[in-house]
């Protein structure tokens, strides 16, 4: 049985029936895709960070009210 050569194509890419997409085209989308993923990950990740400080800061203690407790004695009292 003779070898079966494989014909290589002059520009490797996505070929689709009408155009072909060069390979260099595909990997500049992919990496940007990845570029903007990653970017967009650590800004989450801040605006996360800084949601969570501003909601400890709306509930620390000096901005609750105070609540008056009743004395010892007013308890004592009342039993």
């Amino acid at each position: 049985m003779p070898p079966i050569t494989q014909k290589s194509t002059p520009n490797p890419g996505l070929n689709l029936v009408l155009f072909s997409i060069p390979q260099s085209l595909l990997l500049e989308i992919g990496t940007a895709s990845i570029l903007l993923l990653l970017t967009t990950g650590q800004v989450t990740v801040k605006a996360l960070e800084s949601l969570g400080a501003a909601s400890e800061e709306l509930f620390r203690g000096d901005r609750l009210p105070i609540l008056p407790f009743p004395d010892d004695d007013e308890l004592n009292k009342q039993s």
